[in-house]
């Protein structure tokens, strides 16, 4: 049996919801966080796909960033700083690479660590994707005013913290 509710709340757990297809998602669902983290994120990137760029992920855009900021910071460390396990990272940088986006360069204290530079194209690929990226971040705000937007930003972050201490607990 379907689990009815009492709220008519639009976007609140417990107002029923339908997908596309007609079929009644049910409730066990919809009060599930990581379901609702799922499709914030299936819909965020078929947005940044659609309004920022259709090669550069997300993940790249953020290593650009970093690398634009920090530049001969070492992969281990930009890892870090942009919340990617050293494996991700790696593929990252190896496709950003491969791109003429970056150059690694070996260090010569530590031959075991890549140091991080951004090339020109690099540089212009970040400039075009920063400002795509600004635009869409304030769509996806745009119902909130600047205290909400405030909030959410608090939240989400509140959430990701968490989240990956307990991913590190596992």
């Amino acid at each position: 049996m379907a689990d009815e509710t009492t709220s008519s709340t639009p976007g609140s757990p417990e107002a029923p919801r339908t997908a596309e297809a007609g079929v009644a998602i049910p409730h066990a669902l919809t009060a599930a966080p990581g379901y609702q983290v799922r499709r914030l994120y299936q819909a965020y990137l078929a947005v940044w796909v659609r309004a920022v760029d259709p090669t550069l992920t997300g993940p790249q855009f953020a290593v650009l960033t970093a690398v634009d900021a920090t530049p001969g910071r070492d992969q281990r460390s930009m890892a870090s700083a942009v919340a990617l396990d050293t494996s991700t990272m790696a593929d990252v940088a190896r496709r950003l690479e491969g791109r003429g986006l970056i150059v690694r360069r070996t260090d010569t204290a530590d031959g075991r660590r890549k140091l991080l530079f951004l090339t020109e194209e690099g540089e212009r690929t970040l400039h075009a994707a920063r400002e795509r990226t600004r635009q869409l971040d304030e769509r996806l705000l745009a119902p909130y005013d600047a205290g909400q937007r405030a909030d959410v930003m608090h939240l989400l972050t509140s959430l990701a913290d968490h989240w990956e201490g307990l991913a590190g607990d596992s």
